[in-house]
């Protein structure tokens, strides 16, 4: 099963995970969430046959690419929606950066769940927007929840809630029943809910994804939900991302504002990919075997981790391919752990205060690479904080 998700060398190919630093011919890096698997071979072979037309101009999307996405969704996650319901960009950030545009005004405040991914940040800022922050509470299995006291005291005061699910980085996927007491607190506010889904299809074994849109749907919920198949296939730099909104006064001031943020136009190639990775058979088995390496390589790094630093607390992995690791007995910022390994180890992670000051004294280590790979940056992992305790 592993030898389908076959690793390619990606120094010197303008890699931006690999080639962001000059000297890498020893650099482990599990920072950036892209993976070290190539993507789907049927998606290869797409974009190679559309490659061989000597024509890359202005393309139209067609009807085949809502057919698959509606059908996708509809037959794998049990999320009904029509092709007017679907509006395509570049990508998930201009997607969101869209959505804010569309349904907030210049100081409105978005209330987000934290410590999220840092792109949320910039989004909600370069909208002239304010954020409100409403920390994730950490049980003593170390598994994270909505704070929803918390929660209900800050939406009075929220125009938006920008929700991330499954959850980068402390790898929630939020139940059924989460997700329907976010949409009861926001329909009894009126707060329109935007749902980042990117990491909707990598999801551990024991744990659902339910859209966002089937919950909201019941209370008859303003929202936006984005979604793209570049984490799940590997395609990012394919730039091809969906916002599923069904009302129709909003969906169209969501078209204006991608237009207006002039992220309107996608490539021949991303349309092809999508079409091939939500209809292709091989595209489904890679999406299993995938899931399951990941799950293999969580495992294998939490029995290392725990045997060689038994202070170190692992977040349970339930989505994504992100491992968020509590190093905070270590005493350091996040950010000076993250530069001390990759200057002296060459072995690059996220410090945790990427996501926000929630991520203090964290690190989010990416799964998503051969075993051995892995497990040779932990080592590394290992060998700088008995470093640091050795001096204490």
């Amino acid at each position: 099963m592993k030898n389908y998700l076959r690793q390619v060398n990606r120094r010197n190919t303008n890699c931006y995970k690999w080639d962001s630093v000059e000297n890498n011919k020893d650099l482990i890096p599990l920072w950036v969430a892209d993976m070290e698997f190539q993507a789907p071979k049927e998606i290869v072979d797409t974009v190679v046959r559309r490659a061989k037309h000597p024509a890359y101009g202005y393309v139209r999307v067609p009807d085949e690419y809502y057919f698959a996405v509606c059908n996708w969704f509809n037959e794998i996650h049990n999320w009904r929606f029509l092709k007017t319901d679907v509006l395509y960009t570049t990508g998930v950030i201009p997607a969101l950066s869209a959505v804010i545009k569309a349904v907030t005004k210049p100081n409105d405040n978005v209330l987000i769940f934290t410590p999220v991914y840092n792109h949320f940040y910039s989004s909600i800022k370069n909208n002239d927007c304010n954020i409100i922050s409403c920390p994730l509470k950490r049980d003593e299995n170390l598994v994270y929840h909505i704070d929803f006291d918390d929660f209900k005291a800050k939406i009075k005061n929220a125009a938006v809630v920008l929700l991330c699910n499954p959850h980068n980085p402390v790898s929630r996927v939020f139940t059924e029943d989460e997700l329907t007491e976010i949409a009861k607190i926001c329909k009894e506010n009126n707060t329109f809910v935007i749902s980042d889904e990117i990491h909707c299809e990598i999801v551990m074994d024991g744990f659902k994804y339910t859209p966002f849109g089937i919950v909201a749907d019941k209370f008859n919920l303003k929202y936006a939900v984005c979604s793209s198949p570049s984490k799940t296939f590997n395609m990012a730099s394919l730039q091809i991302a969906n916002i599923v909104c069904k009302d129709t006064e909003y969906r169209q001031k969501i078209d204006r504002a991608i237009n207006i943020n002039e992220c309107c136009d996608v490539n021949p190639f991303g349309i092809e990919a999508l079409i091939t990775g939500y209809t292709s058979e091989g595209c489904r088995y890679y999406i299993k075997t995938l899931c399951k390496v990941v799950y293999e390589n969580f495992l294998s790094a939490k029995r290392l981790l725990e045997k060689e630093l038994p202070k170190v607390k692992i977040t349970p992995l339930e989505g994504t391919y992100l491992m968020w690791v509590d190093c905070s007995e270590l005493n350091k910022k996040s950010k000076e752990i993250e530069d001390e390994l990759l200057k002296f180890y060459n072995l690059w992670l996220s410090a945790g205060t990427l996501y926000g000051e929630e991520g203090e004294g964290f690190v989010r280590i990416n799964l998503a690479c051969p075993e051995e790979m892995l497990i040779k940056g932990i080592n590394r992992f290992i060998a700088y904080y008995k470093e640091i305790e050795s001096k204490k």
